[in-house]
């Protein structure tokens, strides 16, 4: 038998409250998610717990002789673990899914002016692709989302459920190696035919360079010889030589500067993104909202890169 301690939680919640939605708030997280639970909850220990066809829902006879069980469990959890944290359970992690390349290139160096405005704040990173992450936020398994944004490309989000600010601008750069004179080995502006290097199929960021190829003859000269969903993949590839790859350029400052990438071509193939802060309105959680309003209210500078 696999049984997670969450789900012992949230039985006992959903018995105190005898509501879905009502123990799905306290439990802060969104009524689908903690169904689900309910039901992972009881395919674990193989009888039904809970009579779903009764208004409020109440307990059956099994779910009655496991609630014994399951407070017991969770008691004597939460007290073993108070008594390891020294009774000091006030300053819990914020759990944050990040896009891979952001939680690579741009994390550090944001927390960290970050932290200058509201002080120490200790963070979980979960590096993930966008629709994932977006899975995660939305079933409270984390507190906050930093995702890029593109308004002709981005995923469509309801920005009642999913609230977010901008933290900073960014620009895609079409980047390859330069020949012996310095000039871009691949030129877009050449007319030739160009190894591209790609992000993959359903990546966020390659359905941006997507819409700026949509209706222009250049798609028809790139021939896709690699695809990764990671920025920093098609980083590594372009640094061989092997192709041109569209970049954000805050993970290529330093390559740009020695001249170990350059650009393949003028700023008309710039893809401007914002990078946003997400959180779901879904879950709450008073110490996430707490923070997302002082967030809000912090100069534009402490936030951005």
């Amino acid at each position: 038998m696999n049984l997670e301690t969450k789900w012992l939680e949230d039985f006992v919640a959903l018995n105190a409250t005898r509501s879905f939605s009502a123990a799905a708030r306290r439990r802060h997280v969104t009524q689908p998610a903690f169904s689900r639970r309910i039901r992972a909850l009881e395919q674990a220990t193989g009888v039904m717990l809970v009579d779903r066809s009764t208004t409020p829902v109440s307990l059956t006879p099994e779910g009655q002789l496991f609630l014994v069980t399951a407070r017991s469990l969770v008691e004597q959890l939460n007290e073993s673990i108070s008594h390891l944290r020294g009774l000091n359970i006030a300053n819990e992690a914020l759990d944050i899914a990040a896009a891979h390349s952001l939680a690579l290139a741009f994390f550090p160096r944001w927390i960290s002016r970050l932290q200058k405005g509201v002080g120490e704040l200790p963070t979980r990173l979960m590096a993930m692709n966008v629709g994932d992450a977006i899975h995660v936020l939305r079933d409270g398994n984390c507190d906050l989302m930093l995702a890029y944004h593109d308004p002709y490309a981005t995923m469509q989000l309801d920005s009642e459920v999913f609230p977010s600010f901008s933290i900073g601008q960014v620009c895609m750069l079409p980047v390859c190696v330069p020949d012996a004179q310095g000039n871009p080995l691949f030129n877009l502006e050449s007319g030739d035919s160009i190894p591209h290097l790609a992000y993959t199929q359903g990546a966020f960021l390659g359905r941006s360079v997507h819409m700026l190829l949509k209706n222009d003859p250049l798609r028809l000269r790139l021939r896709t010889i690699y695809e990764t969903a990671m920025a920093e993949g098609l980083k590594g590839m372009a640094l061989q030589g092997v192709g041109m790859a569209w970049i954000p350029d805050f993970c290529i400052h330093e390559e740009l500067a020695s001249s170990k990438l350059v650009r393949a071509g003028d700023e008309k193939w710039n893809i401007p993104l914002d990078i946003r802060l997400y959180r779901c309105s879904l879950v709450h959680k008073p110490d996430v909202e707490r923070l997302w309003h002082q967030l809000q209210k912090l100069p534009r500078d402490f936030l951005k890169m």
